[in-house]
């Protein structure tokens, strides 16, 4: 994690161009999902890491401190939202900028929330960053291609509402439906099979990656104008990526409190 910090402020790394994915509601609902696949090692870890706090309310706290006026937060953290995947290539074969990316400081956390020498401090920084990027990672704009900033360039109006692509994607479709992140987890929680929750049991970021970047493509509109076909088009993306990313953040936190 050190290491993170130090290359990414030598490089004046600035503060993210992409917007927060799933926004509070849709990063809830991954966390909540979480829980329900949690093993009991992985449960009382986290409980000793963050006493009183759900994976709900920690999946935001990422996007919650963007505004805070400390270096870690203004200088270093934006890049670890999202990763840069050009059409052709796969993440194997561009890696990871200088200043860090969502994967490499996700290969940092970890080694903070397995070091025994880390503060509690660190580990609390490190466990909710991670439940964060894992959510991020299954927003198919945050595997942008490097020529848009994710789709916050490309200008639509959804329902008549001046948006952006990647806004419509972080917030629009799941707000559109009008439901609280605990009417999501549980309509969309109840509806996982014991199959896919083993089938989708992956803690390799370059599978999420790879997911969400055959998806990109496919989600940019033809006209401007996004409305009641776009969302029946899409919503069934979204919430398979909802709960994929749930899951995989169970999967995540039970290999790392299991070992």
């Amino acid at each position: 994690m050190k290491k993170i910090l130090l290359i990414a402020a030598i490089a004046g790394v600035t503060v993210s161009q992409y917007a927060h994915a799933w926004g509070q509601t849709g990063h809830r609902v991954t966390g909540q999902i979480a829980e329900q696949y949690l093993s009991d090692e992985a449960r009382a870890a986290i409980a000793a890491i963050l006493p009183n706090e759900t994976l709900a309310e920690a999946s935001t706290h990422a996007d919650e401190m963007r505004s805070n006026p400390a270096p870690f937060w203004q200088d270093v953290a934006g890049p670890f939202h999202y990763v840069t995947v050009p059409a052709g290539k796969t993440y194997p074969e561009v890696g990871a900028p200088e200043q860090g990316d969502s994967v490499s400081a996700l290969a940092g956390f970890t080694k903070t929330l397995k070091d025994p020498k880390a503060t509690l401090e660190e580990k609390q920084l490190a466990l909710r960053f991670a439940i964060h990027i894992i959510g991020d990672l299954h927003q198919p704009l945050h595997a942008g291609n490097g020529l848009d900033r994710g789709g916050n360039d490309v200008r639509v109006s959804f329902f008549n509402d001046d948006s952006n692509l990647h806004r419509v994607w972080d917030s629009g479709l799941i707000d559109r439906r009008g439901l609280s992140f605990t009417e999501w987890s549980d309509w969309l929680g109840s509806k996982i099979s014991d199959e896919q929750a083993k089938q989708w049991m992956t803690t390799d970021p370059i599978i999420y990656i790879t997911e969400s970047t055959q998806l990109r493509d496919e989600l940019y509109p033809e006209g401007e104008r996004l409305s009641w076909q776009y969302l029946y088009d899409h919503i069934p993306t979204v919430k398979l990526r909802l709960q994929q990313g749930g899951v995989r953040i169970a999967a995540y936190l039970n290999e790392v409190f299991g070992e």
